[in-house]
């Protein structure tokens, strides 16, 4: 995974890398679900009974924001787990423009919430601190974060904070 959570004043941030920005979405949703699942649960989920289905959040291409996707994204995968008890697994997002949206479609394996321990509950994906930057070939994100790794690119970096 290479999605460490991150220190933040009085909520819980996470800090993803990906080498795409597609890849990215499917970073920051497994580090986002493992700091939601407990310890004892993350191990016992590979023997869950899996599930596929299509996930999509969408904006408007006036308001064209991989972050703002982000966020929507992210409170997809919150919503289904709280209210259709869907707790993704693994996914894998493709972000596309189609009929004016900015669209991300994610393929998830998902398993029943409902077998799931969660250890914290996040209320919202905040847009306080929020980042997603391309990380150009020889350059290097410098982690502000001493639990956080520096990241070389290419690639993409997120920064997200989620109210807890």
């Amino acid at each position: 995974m290479s999605a460490w959570p991150r220190p933040t004043t009085a909520d819980i941030g996470l800090r993803a890398f990906a080498p795409s920005l597609a890849r990215l979405f499917d970073e920051a949703t497994l580090g986002m679900q493992n700091i939601l699942i407990s310890d004892q649960s993350a191990l016992e989920s590979d023997g869950l009974i899996r599930h596929s289905a299509q996930w999509n959040a969408s904006l408007s291409t006036e308001k064209h924001d991989s972050e703002m996707l982000l966020v929507h994204w992210l409170e997809e995968v919150l919503y289904r787990a709280e209210v259709h008890r869907q707790w993704c697994v693994s996914c894998n997002v493709m972000i596309r423009e189609k009929d004016g949206t900015l669209q991300a479609e994610g393929s998830v394996s998902w398993v029943n919430a409902d077998d799931i321990l969660q250890e914290v509950e996040i209320k919202a994906v905040t847009t306080h601190e929020l980042q997603v930057f391309e990380v150009e070939q020889g350059k290097t994100a410098v982690s502000p974060w001493e639990e956080v790794p520096d990241f070389e690119g290419p690639g993409w970096v997120a920064d997200v904070v989620f109210d807890i």
